[in-house]
């Protein structure tokens, strides 16, 4: 398979550039930085081109930050790159995580085996929560399909074709980007997850989130609260969706 790599980074996060370095030095896949998207840079016109509210069901809760605008449309930016470049699949990274080798060598060989047609393969830091069936394994590693679509953008491998698709079906969106991929009953696409991944979270040692920081804001009591009965209600509303979802059969 013809596969890059693409560490997005943040220009002015210069306390990440020693880690992007050594991902550059460490990725087993030719790999390039790619220039994130700064949300403290969009203009208002950029975002009502792209961002729009309500356009999908469940309708999402709550208003987007530039932070998340400008992370959706960085993962946009990448999957234009694996088209435009031709790629069979693009390794797309962030540049906080840190790479368990040779653990994530095996991890992504498993994942090319899933990399076919509009493939989208997760490598999680966190658990895979909920029901998953097994689609492949070698050794103590599998691919698993989670039931419910894990949140969480951190590394993925994405096919030209999933990348084609989900730019046509993103040009306006309404959600995070990792919110939007749960959406299998809008993408077709139901992404699929490697356990162990073969890589762990570098954010804290590195000056921390770029996403959450910047749009950090103080509220009440009672405003958390509502915020999370809200996502609690939204949440069970992606379950029931994803649930009724058929996958269409594969022609073999």
């Amino acid at each position: 398979m013809k596969i890059e790599g693409f560490i997005v980074h943040l220009k002015r996060a210069t306390a990440r550039r020693s880690q992007v370095e050594h991902l550059l030095a460490t990725l087993p896949v030719a790999s390039h930085v790619v220039d994130a998207v700064d949300g403290q840079e969009l203009g208002d016109e950029e975002i009502g081109r792209h961002y729009v509210k309500g356009l999908h069901q469940p309708v999402y809760p709550f208003v987007l930050k530039q932070s998340e605008i400008a992370c959706f449309l960085s993962h946009r930016k990448v999957w234009r790159m694996i088209v435009e470049r031709g790629l069979d699949a693009g390794l797309i990274i962030e540049d906080d995580v840190a790479l368990q080798m040779p653990l994530f060598r095996r991890c992504l060989a498993l994942a090319k085996r899933g990399c076919t047609g509009k493939a989208y393969v997760q490598f999680r830091i966190s658990p895979v929560r909920g029901r998953v069936r097994e689609v492949a394994g070698e050794d103590d590693v599998r691919l698993v399909a989670p039931e419910v679509s894990q949140l969480g953008t951190v590394a993925q491998l994405v096919t030209r074709e999933a990348a084609e698709h989900l730019l046509v079906l993103s040009e306006r969106f309404d959600r995070p980007v990792d919110t939007f991929l749960q959406m299998r009953w809008v993408t077709g696409i139901a992404p699929c997850c490697v356990v162990p991944s073969g890589i762990s979270d570098q954010s804290a040692q590195i000056g921390g989130s770029t996403v959450s920081v910047s749009g950090k804001v103080k509220r009440s009591a009672g405003e958390r609260l509502c915020r999370e009965w809200k996502r609690f209600v939204y949440r069970s509303e992606v379950r029931k969706y994803s649930r009724a979802w058929q996958a269409p059969e594969v022609k073999r």
